[in-house]
């Protein structure tokens, strides 16, 4: 949902599944070069951005032990104002429903949708490049969520082609431990040199013969990983299972044939702590139509 009133604008921040992740390589500068492709999910964030006089930018509910230097929607909303030589400021209110440290990117679709929206309120009108250039200076994801599509990543992330997928529901799991991303691409035994795919060869079998290579170590690092993956194959027999990202969050597509029901009654029995969901893919972010292509 997208509405924007006097001044006040409210935004679904969505998070993203990564289908799958091949590390292909690695850069002379240590940063490694990937094969990913970013879907979207109706788990969404809420965002609620209001113009005010004073000039100051203003969270009114602030993440406990997050502070307002770490906190990306707050450093997205004063990198903006910078840009913008705004002169008035912001009121923030941020509903998380996204787990925080789950690697869904929950953090850079909040900061995505701060621009988007800001930019909006502020009639700054700039575009999705520009924004994207403001975004990358915050996180690498971002730009993909102010890009709005599902699509097909490479290189460092910066590379985003637009990809067209079936509508279909997810199972999501997030098993409560967070895992630090530097830990896991630090680790000597992280393949490196998985062969690269087309967008067709992906396309021609996009939910099986593909994986995470990050997986097998994060499985190492943290065993709620393997537990969480375990627990989706005894409830959903001859599923596929895999971690997102850098996890700690897993996943996997749901057929026509699968009992939602049966499902849901399930994940009430999930280990304390744990959460899971059932989600639905969406197309595009919900904030796309707020700014230009061009």
């Amino acid at each position: 949902m997208t509405q924007a009133k006097h001044g006040v604008i409210e935004l679904n921040c969505p998070a993203k599944l990564n289908l799958f992740l091949h590390i292909v390589g690695r850069r002379p500068d240590g940063y490694h070069l990937l094969q990913s492709v970013f879907q979207l999910i109706d788990w969404c964030d809420i965002l609620t951005l209001k113009t005010i006089p004073e000039n100051v930018v203003c969270r009114n509910n602030p993440i406990p032990g997050v502070p307002p230097e770490q906190d990306l929607v707050v450093r997205a909303a004063k990198l903006l104002k910078e840009f913008g030589k705004v002169s008035g400021g912001v009121e923030i209110n941020l509903k998380k429903e996204i787990p925080m440290g789950a690697g869904l990117g929950g953090g850079s679709s909040d900061a995505a949708s701060t621009l988007i929206g800001l930019n909006y309120l502020w009639n700054l009108h700039l575009d999705k490049v520009a924004l994207s250039k403001l975004g990358l200076k915050l996180g690498a994801d971002i730009p993909f969520f102010i890009f709005g599509h599902n699509a097909f990543v490479e290189g460092i992330g910066e590379k985003i082609q637009e990809i067209s997928l079936e509508s279909r529901d997810f199972l999501v799991i997030f098993p409560l431990q967070s895992i630090a991303t530097s830990r896991i691409f630090q680790d000597p035994e992280l393949t490196r040199d998985h062969a690269q795919i087309t967008i067709d060869g992906f396309l021609a079998s996009p939910l099986s013969n593909h994986s995470n290579d990050c997986q097998i170590v994060a499985m190492r690092i943290c065993p709620e990983v393997k537990q969480a993956l375990d627990w989706i194959s005894v409830a959903l027999p001859g599923s596929e299972p895999r971690m997102s990202g850098s996890g700690s969050s897993v996943f996997t597509a749901l057929g026509a044939e699968t009992n939602i029901a049966k499902l849901e009654n399930l994940l009430q029995k999930l280990p304390k702590g744990w959460v899971g969901r059932i989600v639905r893919g969406l197309n595009k972010n919900p904030a796309y139509n707020l700014i230009s292509s061009e």
